[in-house]
């Protein structure tokens, strides 16, 4: 792709857009803008601007589409696919000083708010004023335009859906830096196609996203947990399938192994509930009152210990709360912190699939001398599976690690999921996504591409781009 690089008139305009406190090239680039999460991936962008408003915005995607420079938006960058890499050096906008709610309307349950604002500060916010924001992905120091772009889901999606099922409207620039607005605070919409929701999941390849207006719901006034373990994984996710059936509604089906645990408490220095057993299944319930949580989990309990569970916990303690959910949200960093490299594959399966898949990951594992442990969300039939380096050398690490990621997406595909439950595509597992898809649908999302982004200037070489 030709583009042009960045010269010194180049950066003389965008100091006049942006503040030069803002503005950052070469070395003044940290080593962190260079991937993101997994950090697998490695590129510079020959300019950093730290963008505080819509205008600023405007103006440098202009200057870009006029200059044919390339362009990446960062939020935390806490990726896992090096979607927010800019693999063709360009410009790169960060969008984490765009960080204020500005509305809250409780009379349409709405609020609104900038690209970088985090999932942390959004949900306390919503929480101290009694309503609710469920989309709950395991990273909450991730930007909300960060999950839009990646139509994040989390733990609750089980009851509540995903980051789409939230999102009423979007303000967007485009490539040309024209600013559009996209849905609003209606419930309703069947004028035309929905922009909205293809920009929702695009991962930065088709605008830029600089407001958001998220549904809300009011605050369930109950919560509480169940930890149930298992001798092993067959048995603990055999379960979903039949709690789904029971017609009891959990807000989250999540899935542990044992290993996975003691990662996690080596990492964090304490204790779980509970790890003498191969396999859990957690499990939480929500509502208005006491007996109406009390009635579905009571279901659930009872069906999984006739099933053959060696019990249930009932996590409703402050102390037990918090060893349960610490240990959930540090999964990935245990995992990370256990291993000299790993990757990650964050595929989606029809849910009566899911034991067969975790049990195929053991069997790979054992056949490829990998480890290769998991956890994920079993409600909804999203895993994530890490393929871990531990001592290998880079040769044969690079080996294992293409053939291990060639056969988990092949399986995925036998069994009717797909590459993503919830991370994205990015720039990591394009080639999963050209496989799964056939041509036909590879060139409208190609065409839809070319209609909002004619120069290929955002984020290129992403998703479904060769």
């Amino acid at each position: 792709m030709d583009y042009k690089k960045i010269e010194a008139d180049d950066i003389t305009y965008l100091k006049g857009v942006v503040p030069a406190e803002r503005v950052f090239i070469g070395e003044e680039i940290g080593e962190d803008f260079s991937h993101d999460e997994l950090s697998s991936i490695h590129s510079y962008p020959e300019i950093l601007i730290k963008v505080k408003s819509e205008l600023e915005i405007s103006k440098i995607m202009k200057y870009s589409y006029d200059k044919n420079i390339p362009i990446v938006v960062r939020g935390s960058g806490t990726g896992l696919v090096g979607a927010c890499v800019p693999l063709f050096g360009g410009i790169m906008m960060e969008t984490t000083l765009m960080n204020n709610i500005l509305e809250l309307d409780t009379e349409n349950l709405t609020v609104t708010v900038e690209p970088g604002v985090l999932l942390m500060q959004l949900s306390k916010f919503v929480e101290d004023n009694d309503l609710f924001y469920p989309p709950d992905p395991g990273e909450k120091s991730a930007t909300i335009a960060g999950n839009i772009s990646t139509n994040a889901g989390g733990m609750r999606a089980v009851k509540y859906g995903v980051t789409r099922d939230y999102v009423r409207g979007l303000t967007i620039v485009l490539s040309n830096g024209k600013i559009m607005e996209l849905g609003g605070k209606i419930v309703k919409n069947s004028s035309g196609y929905s922009l909205k929701d293809l920009v929702i999941g695009s991962e930065g390849t088709l605008c830029v996203i600089t407001k958001a207006i998220l549904k809300l719901l009011p605050l369930p006034k109950k919560t509480l947990s169940l930890l149930i373990p298992f001798d092993n994984i067959g048995a603990a996710l055999g379960m979903v399938p039949k709690i789904i059936k029971s017609k009891a509604i959990p807000t989250a089906i999540e899935f542990m192994e044992r290993q996975t645990i003691l990662f996690a408490e080596e990492f964090l220095g304490k204790k779980f509930p509970d790890s003498n057993s191969n396999a859990y299944i957690l499990l939480t319930f929500d509502g208005n009152t006491r007996e109406q949580v009390e009635v579905e989990y009571e279901v659930v309990a009872n069906l999984c210990l006739a099933e053959g569970a060696r019990d249930v916990y009932i996590v409703d303690t402050e102390e037990r709360k918090e060893a349960v959910w610490s240990a959930r949200g540090a999964f990935l960093e245990a995992i990370k912190a256990s291993t000299t490299e790993m990757d990650e594959c964050d595929v989606v399966v029809p849910r009566n699939r899911i034991a067969e898949f975790i049990e195929f990951t053991h069997e790979l594992a054992r056949e490829m001398d990998l480890r290769i442990p998991s956890f994920g969300h079993a409600g909804d039939g999203n895993l994530h599976i890490y393929v871990c380096r531990d001592k290998l050398s880079q040769a044969d690490w690079d080996v294992k690690l293409e053939l291990a990621m060639d056969r988990l997406y092949a399986k995925a595909l036998v069994f009717h999921g797909l590459v993503s439950g919830e991370h994205g595509i990015g720039y990591a597992k394009r080639k999963y996504l050209l496989n799964d898809f056939g041509a036909e649908q590879l060139e409208l999302m190609a065409g839809i591409k070319r209609t909002f982004d004619p120069k290929n200037l955002l984020n290129p070489k992403k998703v479904c781009q060769m």
